[in-house]
């Protein structure tokens, strides 16, 4: 067991959010965003904590935390927790590509996970946790594959990068006591943030660039 699924047995002990209503419908790949915005796809492990880096940026509508990935469908956090489903932990990222392109969005992200664990994230262990970026068409699948090469040749990491660029098939979203886990549950997130060492593994990693 994770460090964060205890932290969320325990706050589900003493009432601290609901328990699961059930996962919302999926968002395919197949059905484009309204009014000319545009989608991205981002696993970085715990996605409580991949909300925020995007969140804050102009230009970023809405992020949804989720599970991609996987052969199970509608799959719960349970599920996905234990292993089993083939699903990552991911974000969904909304945006007016009029005002952020999908381009900075893949600096955002690499600059808040570990490139080089191949095993899960920071304390979260298991494929669960893998990053990866699934993308939903060519030019999202090119820019990726140009950072992901632009970050190896670079010289900047002391190692090999592991993060995934793969279609993205569907996306479930999670649960909503997920939804905006680090506004809803500011100490609880924190505690687990901490004690997972992710802050102290990206300013190893990226330093004074990381988040």
């Amino acid at each position: 067991m994770t460090f964060r699924v205890r932290a969320l047995a325990i706050g589900l002990a003493f009432g601290g959010f609901a328990l699961p209503c059930g996962v919302r419908p999926s968002a395919s790949s197949a059905e484009p965003p309204p009014g000319g915005r545009a989608r991205a796809t981002f696993a970085g492990g715990c996605f409580w904590c991949m909300e925020p880096p995007f969140d804050e940026i102009p230009g970023v509508v809405s992020t949804t935390s989720g599970y991609a990935g996987g052969i199970v469908a509608h799959p719960t956090y349970e599920q996905v927790a234990a292993g089993g489903s083939g699903h990552a932990e991911v974000v969904q990222v909304v945006f007016d590509p009029g005002k952020v392109s999908y381009e900075h969005l893949l600096q955002v992200f690499w600059r808040n996970i570990d490139p080089l664990d191949n095993g899960g994230q920071f304390c979260d262990r298991g494929l669960q946790y893998r990053s990866a970026i699934f993308y939903e068409n060519d030019d999202q699948k090119r820019a990726a594959l140009d950072s992901r090469e632009r970050l190896e040749k670079s010289g900047r990491l002391p190692g090999p990068v592991t993060t995934g660029v793969v279609p993205l098939r569907a996306f479930y979203p999670a649960e909503e006591h997920h939804q905006d886990y680090y506004l809803k549950n500011v100490r609880r997130y924190w505690s687990y943030r901490s004690g997972c060492g992710r802050d102290e593994r990206l300013k190893e990693l990226w330093g004074e660039a990381a988040h």
